[in-house]
């Protein structure tokens, strides 16, 4: 069982930024892909960015150019800061963590994005 961990959401206006971390722990953190997935109201969960365990990332178009994702292995912790964030951004954010046969959850984070 691997136990995920979001934080760093929040309230931000339009054109702000955020960084949303998530730590899961396990000891074999870097052979998993991490992803970050969003849903937001009355909509269906999409994802929004992927790194591989050698560091492949892959975006939604939405999202391309604004956000970045990262992991650092030693803490266990892949990171999402999303920069010039727009009203459509407004989401519960989740992290997974995907083995080989397992894909493990957090609780999510939520972001608020409003004037």
């Amino acid at each position: 069982q691997v136990h995920v961990v979001e934080s760093g959401g929040g309230l931000a206006q339009p054109g702000g930024s955020l960084r949303l971390s998530c730590v899961a722990s396990t000891a074999s953190f870097n052979s998993y892909t991490m992803a970050w997935y969003r849903q937001g109201p009355g909509k269906q969960r999409q994802r929004v960015a992927e790194i591989t365990s050698l560091s492949t990332t892959t975006y939604t178009d939405s999202v391309k150019g604004r956000f970045t994702i990262s992991r650092d292995n030693a803490k266990n912790t892949v990171y999402l800061q999303m920069n010039n964030l727009k009203p459509e951004d407004t989401a519960v954010y989740y992290c997974s963590a995907q083995g080989n046969i397992f894909t493990y959850w957090g609780q999510g984070t939520q972001v608020i994005v409003s004037s």
